[in-house]
């Protein structure tokens, strides 16, 4: 997995020490040709396991301006973020050199604009439309941010 400049760096000063980062979830959504709702999930590299998009927000990037980055690196598609669906803080992440991150996950609720759904980075191996009668199985954390996106709430959901 990449590691972003910025998180290298501090892991330079601080080892493998737990990092508290801001992180976004991409939950893309799009209506097939048939209308029926999509979305668009990947299969990670690291673990084997179906996820929506996520990523590090980069020092000074807008939370938005990083999701739809994110959705384009990782799955070669081009989204419209159309509102902040859920805040909340996530597991404790332990990586295999012995990193450990908690993310600030801001989750959006985006919308399919263009591209072909592929694999656009060497963070996962597979990337597909899903249809949402039929999800395959997620991290109980992921399948939450997922759910409250599918919920349409006009208001963002915060943890408590």
């Amino acid at each position: 997995m990449p590691i972003p400049p910025f998180v290298a760096e501090l892991r330079s000063l601080v080892g493998t020490r737990e990092l508290w980062l801001p992180g976004v979830t991409a939950v893309v959504r799009r209506v097939a040709a048939a209308g029926e709702e999509q979305l668009l999930l990947t299969l990670r590299a690291d673990n084997g396991r179906w996820a929506p998009v996520c990523g590090i927000v980069d020092p000074g990037e807008e939370p938005a301006a990083a999701a739809r980055r994110e959705a384009l690196e990782e799955t070669g598609v081009e989204v419209r973020v159309d509102r902040l669906a859920r805040v909340g803080v996530t597991p404790t992440s332990v990586y295999d050199n012995g990193d450990r991150s908690v993310y600030l996950d801001l989750t959006f609720s985006c919308t399919w604009v263009s591209g072909e759904a592929r694999v656009a980075d060497d963070e996962n191996t597979d990337v597909r439309w899903w249809p949402v009668t039929g999800l395959p199985d997620m991290e109980p954390d992921l399948r939450s941010r997922v759910d409250v996106v599918l919920a349409d709430e006009a208001a963002a959901r915060f943890a408590v």
